[in-house]
């Protein structure tokens, strides 16, 4: 068999149907479900709908994830990583594809993200989905985020076997069966939150070739669909996600200082400095630069233009997360995420 897809599901009703039906469209002849491929959806102890909607999908293989193994003082495997675990033992697949299931896949892109893991050698392929948002504070911080996991994880870098930055994107997770067991899968990286990013770790010091690059023409995702869930997703990853999360909020916080006070400071200070036209236009190209150059680096994030400007009201709140996170994963030592608790 060629792949197996693997679609971890705690208490997604919401999403999962679609992410179903977009994978199992990817049948075409020579490429059929059932016969050159399989879908196994992992239910992680869902108290929803979730089983009852894998199930009603034909040609889909509904398993349910062993008990999690709980030590006092110890870390144990995360729900996402035992669910992915127990179902890759049983995986028939020689490509295995880890994938969520707030995903929907664009028709062939399986077919094609093996083909080009084959053409540049990769061992693991990771594509960063496009990003569908809703309301204001999606659209504002999410263009943020993605800008700076960007910059701190650029693709061509994690591409280049020279480079000491891995990095991958477990909405989609290619790898190749016999690396994925010679690194010891997702039960050597059991206690980590963020699993796809330690598993690419994992992989290239094998020596072995990564591929990470922007994959909206594969496939889509909506992350969160409440304002709560984005909260709670980005404390649990962001103190991870960046080495010095503090000063990383700093710095964004200069950044709203700048593009807020300068317009103030040019409508203002004329009317009581009486700032010769130089000195006003001096302090307008001054924020057009601050402007540019903060629109320059958030347009690293895929996002629309509009995303991007509005990104600029979403400063602060990106620095509140990242002090949210420091204080919860650093502090604390724990995350929580769907109504578990982990040790960090």
């Amino acid at each position: 068999m060629e792949l197996t897809v693997m679609v971890p599901a705690r208490n997604e009703e919401a999403c999962l149907e679609a992410c179903l039906r977009s994978l199992t469209a990817q049948s075409e002849p020579g490429f059929e479900l059932g016969r050159h491929w399989e879908l196994i959806v992992i239910d992680d102890g869902s108290t929803d709908a979730t089983h009852r909607i894998a199930e009603s999908v034909a040609d889909v293989t509904v398993m349910n994830a062993p008990p999690l193994e709980t030590k006092p003082g110890r870390k144990g495997m995360t729900g996402k990583n035992n669910a992915l675990w127990a179902a890759a033992q049983q995986a028939k697949g020689k490509w295995l594809l880890f994938t969520d299931a707030d995903t929907r896949h664009a028709s062939g892109s399986l077919g094609r993200a093996m083909r080009e893991a084959e053409k540049y050698e990769a061992a693991l392929l990771s594509y960063s989905p496009k990003q569908i948002v809703t309301g204001f504070w999606q659209r504002a911080l999410m263009p943020l985020i993605f800008s700076e996991l960007a910059i701190a994880y650029p693709p061509k870098k994690v591409s280049d076997p020279s480079s000491r930055i891995a990095a991958a994107n477990g909405q989609f997770l290619l790898i190749d069966r016999e690396t994925y067991f010679a690194v010891g899968g997702h039960q050597a990286v059991g206690d980590k939150v963020l699993e796809d990013v330690e598993l690419a770790w994992k992989v290239k010091a094998s020596r072995r070739r990564l591929r990470f690059r922007y994959g909206g023409d594969a496939l889509e995702t909506q992350m969160y669909r409440t304002l709560p869930a984005m909260i709670e997703g980005w404390t649990k990853n962001l103190a991870i996600l960046f080495l010095q999360p503090l000063a990383l909020a700093g710095f964004r916080l200069i950044d709203f200082g700048l593009l807020l006070s300068l317009p103030v400071l040019m409508v203002v200070l004329p009317q009581h400095l009486l700032l010769l036209w130089w000195q006003w236009a001096a302090l307008g190209l001054l924020w057009i630069r601050v402007l540019w150059r903060y629109l320059a680096r958030v347009r690293k994030s895929e996002f629309p233009w509009f995303d991007c400007v509005l990104s600029i009201a979403a400063l602060p709140m990106f620095a509140w997360l990242l002090w949210r996170s420091w204080m919860q994963v650093k502090l604390k030592h724990e995350v929580s995420w769907k109504g578990r608790v982990y040790k960090a």
